[in-house]
């Protein structure tokens, strides 16, 4: 999936000569957290979220050491324009949605403008890619069968997850997944049962499984 297949479309914007409180009305009453900042050329300005409210005078912003201008400007001015954040991380409507998430996670922010040349298309947040997990569904290409079951488990832990898996025994009777052997860590351990679970035509799944160092 990419960009254009989970972004929201419809996205809510404010202008860069806007009021600071108009820009946070607009957040209220669309009940979200942050927002793109396009000029009236249509361009990607910057954006606006509540971190950006945090420093601002009006909550009681501590008084700032000399050379700090900037964080003046943030908190006292009254237009967006020196309130927004102007370094933006975007996206092409093109980009994988896995590269979205790890730009989220690198950067450390909840949504990511999405780009059609140099046109605003839509913004991804993290809401939107929370509801690419609640619709994802087990593969339902996997064959039926013990032996199928056993053939995938062990593809996807090999291909998957990084287990190799040459110290497991794996058997599987009427769809029950029996594992033993050794892993080199819990979190070895936990992906061995995820991978199982996550296997169409498993109805169980049994843990006899030791870490290697104990």
């Amino acid at each position: 999936m990419r960009a254009k297949d989970v972004m929201t479309a419809k996205v809510v914007t404010v202008s860069p000569d806007h009021s600071v409180r108009h820009a946070a009305r607009i957040m209220l009453d669309h009940r979200i957290s942050g927002m793109p900042v396009v000029d009236d050329d249509g361009r990607l300005a910057g954006i606006v979220s509540e971190g950006d409210f945090l420093r601002r005078s009006e909550l009681g912003a501590p008084a700032l050491s000399p050379g700090e201008a900037r964080s003046y400007v943030k908190g006292h001015s009254w237009k967006v324009a020196d309130l927004m954040t102007s370094d933006v991380v975007v996206a092409d409507e093109e980009t994988p949605i896995e590269r979205i998430a790890a730009l989220m996670q690198e950067h450390g922010i909840k949504r990511i403008p999405v780009m059609k040349g140099q046109r605003l298309v839509g913004i991804v947040s993290r809401a939107d890619l929370l509801r690419v997990v609640v619709a994802a569904k087990f593969d339902d290409a996997t064959a039926a069968g013990d032996d199928a079951i056993r053939r995938s488990i062990l593809t996807r832990l090999r291909e998957d997850a990084g287990v190799k898996g040459d110290a497991l025994t794996l058997t599987v009777t009427d769809g029950l997944v029996h594992f033993s052997g050794a892993v080199s860590s819990q979190s070895e351990r936990d992906a061995v049962r995820v991978v199982a679970e996550g296997v169409r035509g498993v109805k169980g799944v049994y843990d006899h499984l030791y870490l290697a160092h104990s």
